[in-house]
């Protein structure tokens, strides 16, 4: 619904939500919820390791290096250590430029813009394994409450809604363990309601990867001001001139106080199997069943055939990407790439995969066509092969989904394949073990000491 209330009528929301961030306690969350915080936490990290040579997340440090503070905090795969705010930053950005990391069922990559923020608040500040999850915990159901308060309409209109609705997440989360008061929370999320920002006109850029990180550097900023009394409104969220009125034209403040502490929309986290876009993966899951069935070579191949949901034709119609992070929104390119190479991870969408000849020829005869009636995760490819015949498979939920989760073991595999390139074998089984058992460690900033990569 439209809100259209007046000052004296409009509900105390940004309020509510702070009081709720406040009051909560770690002892009132459900062991799913814990355990699904571990889960998040090593997906993030994979995600991060596997960038950190990336040319994105190098183009950001040769950048801010020359300004990064006193050595407070661990950047992930690298041997460099910054301040908090930077470390935010730069590990925002990683976790986020594959495009591999975690992805709410409705909307917002959660953790990227949450992670950073309390893992570089929690090495610094020395906080418990405890103290962390729950900030995570909390950080996400705030973040994704506000997100679907002005879902679908908000994304729509261009917002980036993991930039908009993640700089709440971060503040909200890093104001837990700085242990702000009801008053100075509503502070925070108001310092972060004014620095909401992320236009999807950056997806296939660099830029969009900026979103994150800056979320998770302004979340953080935003609980520290507070945190030392810097004020803004205390009705950031739902009055007029607010967030869900501004940046949105359906705003409904319900959806993000009714059931706070009842349910966890952590739970409702998704991982993903191939680096690009969730809504893609049913089509690129299509082709691998059939290339493995059918033993398919690319010179096989007359033309493939994709039938899938309106947000692939709206988000990955790239018809000829020139770079990896284009072909990450190339519904042609990942389809392609899937078929020739068998897999369909970073390497798959790194820019020698997206010039290579092979790929550029099959690419070339793939076509995509959009069936509004099916699901947002829904795909049916059809392979017409040079000897005629004709394959067809329809995958209605893709690996990675609710209904077809990774198991904590695909996890567990996705990590060791993206940290394998960077750190020892023995290193990453401690990394791994240390994300798995979080909640019972003493300080949570070894888990960020444990990501340290060789330079």
């Amino acid at each position: 619904m439209q809100t259209s209330a007046t000052p004296q009528t409009d509900p105390p929301v940004t309020l509510a939500l702070a009081r709720y961030l406040v009051d909560a306690r770690y002892e009132d969350l459900p062991p799913a919820v814990i355990h699904e915080a571990s889960r998040g936490l090593l997906n993030w990290m994979g995600c991060a390791l596997g960038a950190a040579r990336h040319e994105t997340v190098q183009a950001v440090l040769d950048a801010h290096a020359p300004f990064f503070g006193p050595p407070q905090a661990q950047i992930a795969g690298r041997a460099q250590r910054a301040d908090i705010l930077h470390a935010a930053l730069v590990n925002g950005i990683g976790s986020h430029v594959l495009d591999f990391d975690d992805t709410h069922y409705r909307a917002v990559h959660p953790s990227a813009p949450v992670v950073p923020a309390i893992l570089a608040l929690a090495e610094w500040k020395r906080h418990s394994g405890r103290e962390l999850v729950h900030a995570y915990v909390l950080g996400v159901e705030a973040e994704i409450r506000i997100a679907l308060s002005v879902f679908p309409e908000h994304y729509d209109r261009g917002w980036h809604i993991t930039g908009t609705a993640g700089v709440f997440g971060a503040a909200a989360a890093a104001g837990k363990l700085l242990g702000l008061d009801e008053t100075r929370m509503a502070w925070a999320l108001g310092i972060a309601a004014t620095q909401s920002a992320g236009l999807r006109e950056m997806f296939g850029s660099m830029c969009k990867s900026l979103h994150p990180g800056k979320a998770a550097q302004n979340g953080l900023s935003a609980a520290l001001m507070a945190q030392s009394g810097y004020t803004s409104s205390t009705r950031a969220l739902e009055a007029k001139r607010g967030f869900g009125q501004v940046m949105s034209s359906r705003f409904d403040p319900s959806v993000i106080t009714t059931g706070l502490g009842e349910s966890y929309e952590l739970l409702k986290n998704m991982y993903k199997p191939f680096a690009c876009g969730l809504v893609q993966h049913a089509a690129i899951d299509a082709c691998l069943q059939l290339r493995r069935e059918y033993g398919l070579a690319p010179e096989d191949i007359e033309a493939v055939h994709a039938t899938v949901g309106p947000l692939v034709m709206e988000l990955t119609a790239k018809p000829e990407p020139r770079t990896g992070l284009e072909g990450k929104f190339s519904v042609y390119h990942a389809l392609a790439a899937a078929l020739v190479y068998g897999a369909a991870g970073e390497t798959q969408f790194g820019t020698a995969a997206v010039l290579d000849p092979r790929v550029v020829a099959l690419r070339r005869r793939v076509t995509a066509e959009l069936d509004p009636a099916m699901r947002k995760l829904e795909g049916r490819v059809s392979i017409v092969l040079k000897d005629g015949r004709r394959l067809d498979r329809h995958v209605p939920e893709a690996l990675g989904t609710l209904a077809r989760p990774m198991s904590d073991a695909d996890l567990e595999e996705k990590f060791r394949n993206l940290a394998g390139d960077l750190l020892p074998a023995a290193q990453a089984t401690r990394l791994a073990r240390a994300c798995w058992d979080v909640a019972r460690l003493p300080d949570a900033g070894e888990v960020a000491r444990l990501a340290a990569g060789p330079g």
